[in-house]
């Protein structure tokens, strides 16, 4: 088993490997594994852990743990985010240890009685309040949305050390547990955390980074992913770099879509002519030949979204939902979204389409179009006048164009 690893002067990693992970929480990859990474801090007088474990690791995390201390001598756990990964394992050492005064902000206490079903001693850390743990101190800052309402960062100003859970963290797990013992490029992990975990909330980042900016870190303890001891400025300036909003094209439509026979293929193509006769650019993707995730980046910072499928056994076909269901209310909310499709005898598809994207919180401005098998002349036409209504609206609703 891995042993502990020495951070600093009396702070030690007590956390878990998980090298076999290959997808977190439900919807990400994790190709190189994870680690929930979890602190044991000892001042003269109190002795802190920070974060737990994934209580499915709770029996190597205890082993490390009661190799540097007993959890009889536990005084606090501070608890930057409650997410289970992190506090998965805190009921098990309250069951050991009732005494153990939990800390976090008002929020985390809260979701803390319901992920414990627990009793606890509880402490609110409120922004600027300092713990003394004698010889260390730990500073709170609130972080919220960071990427949950709980969120919060601590500080240990004597060893340049903050403690930030899910921030500037990755799924990469590697024995050396230091970034500056790993040999390995791991960026690319980095990126992809970023923009599956942070990416939606990239001015709570921004904010938070003027937050530490006064601070003097020398090392950054994540919760998932390999300490930071080296290249700090580095990883900082990617957040920053990744959270401050950039200039881009955004007038134009993206228009994704799959065609059994044809027919609903031919209504997109009318529908793009519709929509650059009103002198926007219209794009075609489809979602068979095309790469989804070329497909997701151009749809980040398009104004509008036009979804066609035909209708198939009373549905939409599959690769529609697929990309559907990649996107989500915070992102992508306000932008202006249709549909449309071909069908033979039900024409459920383009119903269904359209009530996913009133979920999604776009904007709907008609009823998505429907044709009956193979588009006549006339038909065609409606949906040339479709995409020109679409454009329309825009341009009449959207300041900038």
């Amino acid at each position: 088993m891995q042993e502990y690893k020495i951070v600093k002067d009396d702070i030690y990693w007590i956390g878990a490997l998980d090298y076999d992970i290959r997808v977190f929480d439900i919807v990400m990859e994790t190709k190189y594994g994870t680690t929930y990474n979890a602190y044991l801090v000892k001042g003269s007088s109190k002795t802190v852990l920070f974060e737990t474990v994934k209580e499915k690791f709770f029996d190597e995390y205890l082993k490390r743990l009661t190799a540097l201390t007993s959890v009889e001598d536990i005084d606090y756990i501070i608890v930057n985010h409650t997410e289970p990964d992190h506090a998965g394992s805190i009921a098990k050492l309250l069951q050991m240890n009732p005494e153990i005064t939990l800390i976090g902000t008002s929020i985390a206490l809260k979701y803390l009685a319901g992920i414990t079903n627990m009793t606890f001693k509880s402490k609110v850390a409120k922004e600027g309040e300092v713990l003394d743990l004698g010889g260390k101190t730990v500073q709170f800052i609130s972080v919220p949305n960071l990427h949950w309402p709980d969120s919060m960062y601590s500080y240990i100003p004597e060893d340049k050390a903050l403690f930030t859970c899910d921030s500037f963290g990755c799924h990469y797990c590697s024995d050396a547990v230091f970034n500056d013992c790993i040999d390995e490029d791991f960026t690319d992990a980095y990126k992809y955390y970023f923009d599956a975990i942070m990416s939606p909330f990239k001015p709570f980042v921004l904010k938070a980074l003027q937050k530490i900016a006064p601070l003097d870190i020398e090392t950054i303890c994540p919760g998932h992913g390999p300490v930071l001891r080296m290249d700090i400025p580095k990883y900082l300036k990617m957040y920053q770099d990744w959270s401050l909003p950039h200039k881009v094209d955004t007038n134009y439509i993206v228009i994704p879509y799959v065609s059994a026979y044809g027919y609903t293929k031919l209504l997109a193509e009318k529908i793009k002519e519709g929509i650059e006769s009103e002198g926007l650019v219209a794009k075609m993707y489809d979602l068979v030949e095309e790469d989804k995730e070329e497909v997701l980046a151009q749809m980040q910072d398009a104004i509008g979204l036009l979804f066609g499928s035909p209708t198939i056994l009373s549905d939409a076909l599959p690769p529609i939902w697929e990309l559907l269901y990649s996107l989500n209310p915070i992102i992508h909310k306000g932008k202006y979204a249709g549909s449309f499709g071909s069908y033979g005898w039900s024409g459920e598809a383009v119903t269904f389409i359209d009530e996913r994207l009133k979920q999604l919180r776009f904007k709907v401005p008609m009823t998505g179009l429907k044709i009956v098998f193979n588009p006549s002349e006339d038909q065609q036409e409606e949906a040339l006048a479709f995409g020109k209504y679409f454009a329309a609206f825009i341009k009449t609703n959207h300041p900038i164009l």
